[in-house]
């Protein structure tokens, strides 16, 4: 199920470009348009949920999430990986996962630090 007008719902569709990090049958991880800090992750279900807690896999959705801050971690040589379930800006259902924000690097070398993820992911 997908909302026409959802813009995590169009990314998933590839209407949208995105630069992936992880990509399953049921879960999508991209890097954030706006970062909080070099290599923000948006981990969304495919399917088009309002809230993160009307998703009925939740714990594969958690696991994708930790593999995420794992590779985070490694990715950028950093301890503190933050996370946020939100809602209000997208009505999709999608958690935040961003290294703290004293890591260096361009948080807009898009390209490059969704390589570094991918290649922690391996």
């Amino acid at each position: 199920m997908s909302d026409p007008n959802c813009v995590f719902c169009k990314i998933v569709a590839g209407e949208i470009p995105s630069y992936k990090v992880y990509e399953d049958e049921n879960f999508l991880a991209f890097l954030d348009i706006h970062p909080q800090s070099v290599g923000h992750v948006q981990v969304i279900p495919k399917d088009h949920q309002r809230w993160v807690w009307e998703v009925s896999n939740a714990g594969e959705y958690f696991n994708i999430v930790k593999k995420i801050a794992i590779a985070q971690q490694k990715a950028f040589d950093i301890d503190h990986v933050h996370s946020k379930i939100d809602g209000a800006d997208v009505p999709h259902a999608h958690i935040w996962v961003f290294p703290d924000s004293k890591v260096s690097g361009d948080r807009n070398d898009f390209e490059g630090n969704a390589e570094k993820i991918r290649q922690a992911l391996s």
